[in-house]
C-alpha cells in the first residue's frame, strides 16, 4: 500500500466526521444562504477545525461565491475544496544543509510520540541516502533514552547518550563532536518536552543552542515540535505554549490515523503559520512521511461523492 492509500485510510475517521456531513450539506441544501453558512461553520468546528479557522473558511467561501455569482450548493463545493487546499499549502520540507551538517532539535511533551517520530524521521532520511545520528538529550526520563536506543537500532543509525539525569547540553556537546568526526549529514536531538516550567525549557534549549553555535557553527538548524493530532484543539494550545518558549520551525503531527480530529491541521496552519513537515498515519516505520498539502486535501475528497 502506497503512502497516499495509507493517508486515505488513516484519515477515514476525520473524513467521516468532517467531509461526509459537509458533503451532505453541499448536495442536499436548496440554496446557499445564511443558514447554509452557519451549518457549515458548525460542522467545521465539530471536526476540530476551531472557531477562528471555521469563520475564516466560511467568510472566504461567502466572498468567492458572491464574486463568482455562484448560488448552487453543488457548485460551491469546488470552491470550498480550493479554499482548504490554499489553507494547508503545498507543504515544506526540512531545511537541510546539502554541503554539510544539519541539526534537528525535536521537542514535545510525553505521550505525543516524540521518540517514535525521531526514529521514523531517522529512517526516512537514511532512505534518502543521508548519514544520520541520534542524540539522547531528553535525559530526565530514563524511558526516553531506552526508547531512542531501540529506534536507533531499528533504523540502524548511531546514538550518542549518557546516563539518566545528565546535562542535556553535555550530551549535545558529545554528539556534536561525534557527528563532525563521523561525517554525519543530519544530527537529530531528542530534547526537552516539559511545559510545566517554561523558564527551564527556555534555559535548556538556549544552552543546547549555544553548544551547537560553538561546536557546529555552519550547521543548519530546525526545531520541530511533535503534536498528537488526536488531542485536537489541545494540540493547538500546546503549540502556542511551546512557541512562546522556543522558535518552532516545523511541526510533526502524529496519530492522524486514530482520530476524527484531523481538521486540526487546518487550524494549526491558519492560526500559527508554522508549516507541518511530517504527518503520521500508522505505527509502521514508513508511516511518518513528509507532509504534502495537495495529497492531504485530496485524501479527504477522493470518493467523497460516492
Amino acid at each position: 500500500m502506497g503512502f497516499f492509500d495509507k493517508l486515505k485510510s488513516g484519515l477515514k475517521k476525520t473524513k467521516d466526521a468532517l467531509l461526509k456531513p459537509i458533503d451532505l450539506l453541499f448536495s442536499s441544501a436548496d440554496r446557499v444562504d445564511d443558514d447554509f453558512y452557519e451549518e457549515l461553520s458548525d460542522l467545521l468546528i465539530m471536526a476540530d477545525v476551531g472557531v477562528e479557522t471555521s469563520e475564516y473558511i466560511t467568510d472566504t467561501l461567502r466572498e468567492r461565491l458572491k464574486e463568482k455569482k455562484i448560488k448552487e450548493p453543488a457548485a460551491a463545493r469546488e470552491e470550498f475544496q480550493a479554499i482548504l487546499q490554499e489553507l494547508v499549502g503545498d507543504g515544506e520540507g526540512l531545511t537541510l544543509n546539502e554541503e554539510g551538517l544539519s541539526v534537528l532539535l525535536v521537542i514535545g511533551v510525553n505521550g505525543v510520540g516524540k521518540t517514535t517520530s525521531i526514529g521514523k524521521i531517522a529512517h526516512h532520511l537514511k532512505e534518502q541516502g543521508k548519514k544520520v545520528m541520534l542524540c539522547a538529550a531528553d535525559t530526565f526520563r530514563a524511558a526516553a533514552i531506552e526508547q531512542l536506543e531501540v529506534w536507533a537500532q531499528r533504523s540502524d543509525v548511531p546514538l550518542i547518550r549518557q546516563k539518566e539525569g545528565a546535562d542535556p547540553a553535555a550530551v549535545v556537546f558529545d554528539a556534536s563532536g561525534a557527528a563532525r568526526k563521523q561525517g554525519i549529514d543530519v544530527l537529530i536531538v531528542d530534547t526537552a518536552g516539559r511545559l510545566h516550567n517554561k523558564k527551564n525549557l527556555i534555559d535548556e534549549l538556549a544552552k543546547i543552542n549555544r553548544v551547537i553555535d560553538r561546536e557546529l557553527p555552519n550547521a543548519t538548524r530546525e526545531t520541530l515540535l511533535v503534536l498528537d493530532a488526536s488531542t485536537g484543539q489541545n494540540a493547538l494550545v500546546q503549540a502556542k505554549e511551546f512557541r512562546r518558549a522556543a522558535e518552532i520551525t516545523g511541526l510533526v503531527l502524529t496519530k492522524l490515523d486514530g482520530t476524527a480530529k484531523g481538521g486540526i491541521v487546518l487550524a494549526i496552519k491558519r492560526e500559527l503559520g508554522i508549516p507541518v513537515k511530517f504527518i503520521g498515519v500508522g505505527e509502521g516505520i514508513d508511516d511518518l512521511q513528509p507532509f504534502n498539502g495537495e495529497e492531504f486535501v485530496n485524501a479527504f475528497f477522493e470518493g467523497a461523492n460516492a
